[in-house]
Protein backbone atom coordinates (compact mmCIF):
# COMPACT_ATOMS: atom_id res chain seq x y z
CA UNK A 1 0.00 0.00 0.00
CA UNK A 2 2.72 2.33 0.61
CA UNK A 3 4.24 2.16 -2.62
CA UNK A 4 0.70 2.44 -4.40
CA UNK A 5 0.41 5.98 -2.21
CA UNK A 6 3.64 7.81 -2.73
CA UNK A 7 2.67 6.76 -6.56
CA UNK A 8 -0.54 8.49 -6.15
CA UNK A 9 1.35 11.85 -4.61
CA UNK A 10 3.55 12.07 -7.00
CA UNK A 11 0.80 12.05 -9.63
CA UNK A 12 -1.01 14.61 -8.54
CA UNK A 13 2.05 16.78 -7.43
CA UNK A 14 2.89 16.68 -11.75
CA UNK A 15 -0.82 17.51 -12.18
CA UNK A 16 -0.46 20.33 -10.23
CA UNK A 17 3.07 21.82 -11.99
CA UNK A 18 1.79 21.30 -15.67
CA UNK A 19 -1.83 23.00 -14.73
CA UNK A 20 0.28 25.99 -13.20
CA UNK A 21 2.06 26.15 -16.63
CA UNK A 22 1.86 29.78 -18.38
CA UNK A 23 1.37 29.29 -22.22
CA UNK A 24 2.13 32.89 -22.89
CA UNK A 25 5.29 33.80 -24.16
CA UNK A 26 6.46 37.32 -23.60
CA UNK A 27 9.01 39.53 -25.80
CA UNK A 28 10.90 42.71 -25.05
CA UNK A 29 9.89 45.57 -28.07
CA UNK A 30 11.99 48.90 -28.60
CA UNK A 31 10.16 50.79 -31.24
CA UNK A 32 8.56 53.95 -32.72
CA UNK A 33 4.60 54.86 -33.20
CA UNK A 34 3.90 55.35 -36.46
CA UNK A 35 -0.15 55.67 -36.00
CA UNK A 36 -2.65 55.11 -33.86
CA UNK A 37 -5.89 53.36 -34.60
CA UNK A 38 -7.96 54.54 -31.09
CA UNK A 39 -11.12 52.76 -31.80
CA UNK A 40 -9.15 49.28 -32.21
CA UNK A 41 -7.13 50.07 -29.02
CA UNK A 42 -4.09 49.48 -31.68
CA UNK A 43 -0.94 51.32 -32.66
CA UNK A 44 1.06 50.52 -35.81
CA UNK A 45 4.97 50.33 -34.02
CA UNK A 46 8.35 50.30 -36.13
CA UNK A 47 11.05 48.31 -34.00
CA UNK A 48 13.86 46.36 -34.37
CA UNK A 49 14.17 42.67 -34.45
CA UNK A 50 12.52 40.93 -31.76
CA UNK A 51 14.99 37.79 -30.98
CA UNK A 52 13.53 34.38 -31.34
CA UNK A 53 10.61 35.62 -33.25
CA UNK A 54 10.85 38.27 -36.00
CA UNK A 55 12.97 40.56 -37.70
CA UNK A 56 12.50 44.13 -37.90
CA UNK A 57 8.82 44.86 -39.02
CA UNK A 58 6.38 47.43 -38.97
CA UNK A 59 3.07 46.55 -37.90
CA UNK A 60 -0.16 46.63 -35.47
CA UNK A 61 -0.43 45.90 -32.68
CA UNK A 62 -3.18 45.59 -29.40
CA UNK A 63 -2.54 47.35 -26.17
CA UNK A 64 -5.35 46.67 -23.73
CA UNK A 65 -4.49 49.30 -21.28
CA UNK A 66 -6.35 52.42 -22.54
CA UNK A 67 -4.36 54.84 -20.29
CA UNK A 68 -1.13 53.20 -21.97
CA UNK A 69 -2.42 53.89 -25.59
CA UNK A 70 -3.86 57.66 -24.37
CA UNK A 71 0.08 58.33 -23.24
CA UNK A 72 1.79 57.53 -26.47
CA UNK A 73 1.46 59.08 -30.18
CA UNK A 74 2.81 58.98 -33.51
CA UNK A 75 6.66 60.05 -33.70
CA UNK A 76 7.17 58.34 -29.54
CA UNK A 77 9.70 56.22 -28.93
CA UNK A 78 8.63 53.31 -26.52
CA UNK A 79 9.33 50.23 -24.35
CA UNK A 80 6.80 47.22 -24.34
CA UNK A 81 6.61 44.12 -23.70
CA UNK A 82 5.09 41.86 -26.20
CA UNK A 83 2.23 38.89 -24.96
CA UNK A 84 1.63 36.10 -27.87
CA UNK A 85 -0.50 33.41 -26.32
CA UNK A 86 -2.23 30.97 -28.36
CA UNK A 87 -4.49 33.00 -30.46
CA UNK A 88 -3.85 36.19 -29.29
CA UNK A 89 -1.30 39.20 -29.24
CA UNK A 90 -0.98 42.14 -27.53
CA UNK A 91 1.61 45.25 -25.98
CA UNK A 92 1.53 45.81 -22.37
CA UNK A 93 3.99 48.13 -19.95
CA UNK A 94 4.23 50.32 -22.92
CA UNK A 95 6.32 53.47 -21.71
CA UNK A 96 7.44 56.62 -23.86
CA UNK A 97 11.21 57.05 -23.81
CA UNK A 98 11.72 59.12 -26.36
CA UNK A 99 10.33 61.15 -29.54
CA UNK A 100 11.97 61.29 -32.85
CA UNK A 101 11.12 62.87 -36.29
CA UNK A 102 8.91 60.39 -38.40
CA UNK A 103 10.85 58.69 -41.05
CA UNK A 104 9.73 59.68 -44.70
CA UNK A 105 9.35 56.57 -46.95
CA UNK A 106 11.72 56.61 -49.83
CA UNK A 107 10.64 57.69 -53.52
CA UNK A 108 10.06 54.22 -55.13
CA UNK A 109 8.12 53.37 -52.11
CA UNK A 110 5.96 56.21 -52.34
CA UNK A 111 5.48 55.70 -56.18
CA UNK A 112 5.02 52.07 -55.74
CA UNK A 113 2.05 52.98 -52.98
CA UNK A 114 0.69 55.70 -55.73
CA UNK A 115 0.58 53.21 -58.17
CA UNK A 116 -0.94 50.35 -56.39
CA UNK A 117 -3.50 52.53 -55.58
CA UNK A 118 -4.17 53.54 -59.07
CA UNK A 119 -6.02 50.29 -59.31
CA UNK A 120 -10.14 50.29 -59.42
CA UNK A 121 -11.40 48.78 -56.98
CA UNK A 122 -13.69 46.21 -58.01
CA UNK A 123 -17.64 46.29 -57.32
CA UNK A 124 -20.14 43.48 -56.05
CA UNK A 125 -21.39 42.28 -59.50
CA UNK A 126 -17.74 42.96 -61.03
CA UNK A 127 -15.97 40.42 -63.11
CA UNK A 128 -13.18 39.51 -61.34
CA UNK A 129 -9.71 39.85 -63.93
CA UNK A 130 -7.79 36.64 -65.03
CA UNK A 131 -4.80 36.14 -63.84
CA UNK A 132 -1.81 33.69 -64.08
CA UNK A 133 -0.32 31.56 -60.79
CA UNK A 134 1.35 28.49 -59.86
CA UNK A 135 -0.38 26.16 -57.07
CA UNK A 136 1.62 24.22 -54.31
CA UNK A 137 2.29 21.08 -56.71
CA UNK A 138 4.37 23.67 -59.31
CA UNK A 139 1.05 23.80 -61.81
CA UNK A 140 0.42 26.95 -63.83
CA UNK A 141 -3.17 27.61 -62.95
CA UNK A 142 -5.63 30.45 -63.94
CA UNK A 143 -7.90 32.59 -61.93
CA UNK A 144 -10.77 31.58 -64.51
CA UNK A 145 -10.03 27.84 -64.09
CA UNK A 146 -12.23 28.64 -61.26
CA UNK A 147 -15.19 29.40 -62.98
CA UNK A 148 -17.96 26.82 -62.36
CA UNK A 149 -17.23 27.56 -58.96
CA UNK A 150 -17.70 29.48 -55.91
CA UNK A 151 -14.44 30.91 -55.05
CA UNK A 152 -13.41 32.41 -51.19
CA UNK A 153 -10.28 34.14 -51.74
CA UNK A 154 -8.01 35.67 -48.94
CA UNK A 155 -4.37 36.79 -49.18
CA UNK A 156 -1.44 35.20 -46.62
CA UNK A 157 2.26 34.54 -46.03
CA UNK A 158 3.08 31.82 -44.56
CA UNK A 159 6.01 33.64 -42.38
CA UNK A 160 3.93 35.45 -40.77
CA UNK A 161 4.61 35.32 -36.54
CA UNK A 162 1.39 36.79 -35.04
CA UNK A 163 -1.29 34.57 -34.24
CA UNK A 164 -4.17 37.12 -34.95
CA UNK A 165 -3.24 37.50 -38.93
CA UNK A 166 -2.11 35.33 -41.61
CA UNK A 167 -2.51 32.54 -38.74
CA UNK A 168 -6.42 33.54 -38.05
CA UNK A 169 -6.52 33.52 -41.45
CA UNK A 170 -5.28 30.09 -41.71
CA UNK A 171 -7.69 28.89 -39.01
CA UNK A 172 -10.46 30.55 -40.20
CA UNK A 173 -9.83 28.33 -43.61
CA UNK A 174 -9.78 25.25 -42.52
CA UNK A 175 -12.86 25.61 -39.61
CA UNK A 176 -14.86 26.78 -43.12
CA UNK A 177 -13.22 23.16 -45.01
CA UNK A 178 -14.96 21.24 -42.17
CA UNK A 179 -18.15 23.06 -42.54
CA UNK A 180 -17.73 22.45 -46.38
CA UNK A 181 -17.34 18.63 -46.03
CA UNK A 182 -20.12 17.62 -43.82
CA UNK A 183 -22.73 20.50 -45.44
CA UNK A 184 -23.65 18.86 -49.02
CA UNK A 185 -25.28 22.45 -49.77
CA UNK A 186 -21.62 23.43 -49.79
CA UNK A 187 -20.27 20.36 -51.99
CA UNK A 188 -19.27 22.88 -55.12
CA UNK A 189 -17.52 25.39 -53.00
CA UNK A 190 -14.00 25.61 -53.65
CA UNK A 191 -11.13 27.83 -51.06
CA UNK A 192 -8.05 29.42 -52.54
CA UNK A 193 -5.19 30.62 -50.49
CA UNK A 194 -2.84 33.52 -52.16
CA UNK A 195 0.73 33.89 -51.12
CA UNK A 196 2.05 38.03 -52.07
CA UNK A 197 5.53 36.48 -51.01
CA UNK A 198 6.53 34.47 -53.45
CA UNK A 199 9.88 34.84 -52.71
CA UNK A 200 9.76 32.50 -49.45
CA UNK A 201 6.94 31.19 -50.61
CA UNK A 202 7.30 28.52 -53.66
CA UNK A 203 5.38 25.63 -54.36
CA UNK A 204 7.05 23.36 -52.12
CA UNK A 205 6.78 25.54 -49.17
CA UNK A 206 3.06 26.26 -50.01
CA UNK A 207 2.62 22.07 -50.09
CA UNK A 208 4.21 21.73 -46.53
CA UNK A 209 2.04 24.85 -45.07
CA UNK A 210 -1.16 22.55 -46.29
CA UNK A 211 -0.35 19.41 -44.90
CA UNK A 212 0.40 21.39 -41.52
CA UNK A 213 -2.80 22.80 -42.15
CA UNK A 214 -4.56 19.16 -43.44
CA UNK A 215 -6.06 20.62 -46.41
CA UNK A 216 -7.87 18.78 -48.81
CA UNK A 217 -6.58 19.90 -51.79
CA UNK A 218 -9.35 18.69 -53.69
CA UNK A 219 -11.16 21.73 -51.55
CA UNK A 220 -8.59 24.27 -51.10
CA UNK A 221 -5.64 25.45 -53.27
CA UNK A 222 -2.76 27.32 -52.71
CA UNK A 223 -1.29 29.65 -55.06
CA UNK A 224 2.12 32.06 -55.48
CA UNK A 225 3.32 33.32 -58.71
CA UNK A 226 5.17 36.48 -60.46
CA UNK A 227 5.09 39.33 -57.43
CA UNK A 228 3.88 41.83 -59.87
CA UNK A 229 0.91 39.89 -61.04
CA UNK A 230 -0.21 39.12 -56.99
CA UNK A 231 -0.02 42.87 -56.26
CA UNK A 232 -2.03 43.84 -59.43
CA UNK A 233 -4.29 41.22 -58.62
CA UNK A 234 -4.39 41.63 -54.80
CA UNK A 235 -4.81 45.55 -55.41
CA UNK A 236 -8.65 45.14 -57.17
CA UNK A 237 -9.81 43.75 -54.00
CA UNK A 238 -8.14 46.40 -51.77
CA UNK A 239 -5.24 44.55 -50.72
CA UNK A 240 -1.93 46.92 -50.37
CA UNK A 241 1.55 45.52 -50.45
CA UNK A 242 4.39 47.38 -50.02
CA UNK A 243 8.25 46.25 -49.79
CA UNK A 244 11.45 47.45 -48.49
CA UNK A 245 13.80 47.98 -50.64
CA UNK A 246 16.39 47.09 -48.62
CA UNK A 247 15.20 43.97 -47.11
CA UNK A 248 12.89 41.43 -49.30
CA UNK A 249 11.35 40.34 -45.68
CA UNK A 250 9.76 44.03 -44.05
CA UNK A 251 6.17 43.61 -46.23
CA UNK A 252 3.73 45.87 -44.85
CA UNK A 253 0.21 45.25 -46.16
CA UNK A 254 -3.88 44.61 -45.29
CA UNK A 255 -6.12 41.57 -45.36
CA UNK A 256 -8.78 41.01 -47.38
CA UNK A 257 -11.46 37.85 -48.12
CA UNK A 258 -13.49 37.59 -50.78
CA UNK A 259 -16.60 35.70 -52.44
CA UNK A 260 -16.59 34.93 -56.03
CA UNK A 261 -19.62 33.61 -58.07
CA UNK A 262 -18.98 30.59 -59.58
CA UNK A 263 -19.13 33.31 -63.08
CA UNK A 264 -16.47 34.83 -62.15
CA UNK A 265 -18.10 37.84 -60.47
CA UNK A 266 -17.49 39.64 -56.96
CA UNK A 267 -19.68 38.85 -54.47
CA UNK A 268 -18.62 40.44 -51.27
CA UNK A 269 -15.11 41.14 -50.06
CA UNK A 270 -14.09 41.41 -46.07
CA UNK A 271 -11.66 43.62 -44.70
CA UNK A 272 -9.21 42.47 -41.96
CA UNK A 273 -9.35 40.24 -39.76
CA UNK A 274 -12.53 40.32 -37.67
CA UNK A 275 -14.96 38.61 -40.04
CA UNK A 276 -16.01 35.08 -39.34
CA UNK A 277 -16.54 31.40 -40.70
CA UNK A 278 -20.20 31.96 -39.58
CA UNK A 279 -19.99 35.42 -41.41
CA UNK A 280 -18.92 33.70 -44.42
CA UNK A 281 -21.12 30.80 -44.37
CA UNK A 282 -24.39 32.70 -44.02
CA UNK A 283 -23.20 34.85 -47.29
CA UNK A 284 -22.20 31.59 -49.03
CA UNK A 285 -25.30 29.29 -48.69
CA UNK A 286 -27.42 31.82 -50.57
CA UNK A 287 -25.08 32.03 -53.20
CA UNK A 288 -24.55 28.42 -53.23
CA UNK A 289 -27.85 27.48 -53.61
CA UNK A 290 -28.89 29.99 -56.47
CA UNK A 291 -25.96 29.29 -58.24
CA UNK A 292 -25.28 25.01 -57.82
CA UNK A 293 -28.16 24.32 -60.28
CA UNK A 294 -27.10 26.58 -62.62
CA UNK A 295 -23.50 27.12 -62.72
CA UNK A 296 -21.83 23.88 -61.35
CA UNK A 297 -20.47 25.36 -58.18
CA UNK A 298 -18.72 27.48 -55.40
CA UNK A 299 -14.87 28.39 -55.25
CA UNK A 300 -13.54 30.10 -51.86
CA UNK A 301 -9.95 31.84 -52.23
CA UNK A 302 -7.31 32.53 -49.38
CA UNK A 303 -4.72 35.47 -50.43
CA UNK A 304 -1.71 35.44 -47.77
CA UNK A 305 0.36 38.12 -46.32
CA UNK A 306 1.31 40.56 -42.89
CA UNK A 307 -0.24 44.00 -41.49
CA UNK A 308 -2.99 46.32 -39.40
CA UNK A 309 -5.72 44.24 -37.91
CA UNK A 310 -6.10 45.40 -41.53
CA UNK A 311 -2.33 45.87 -42.14
CA UNK A 312 0.88 44.23 -40.95
CA UNK A 313 4.62 45.40 -42.29
CA UNK A 314 7.45 42.68 -41.63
Amino acid sequence: MQPRRFLVIVFGAVLVACGSRSPERTYPVQGQVIALTPDRREATVKHGEIKGLMPAMTMPYKIREKAELDAVKPGDLIDATLVIVENDAYLKNVKRVGEAPLEQPPVEAAAATAASSGFELLKPGEAVPDSAFVDQDGKKRTFRAFRGSTVVLTFIYTKCPLPTFCPLMDRHFVTLQEHLQEDPALKNVHLVTVSFDPITDTPPVLKKHARELKADLKRWTFLTGDRDDIDRFGARFGVTVSRAPNDARDITHNLRTAIVSPDGKLVKVYTGNEWTPDEILMDLKPTANARIWSSGHLVIWSLIGPLRNDQITR
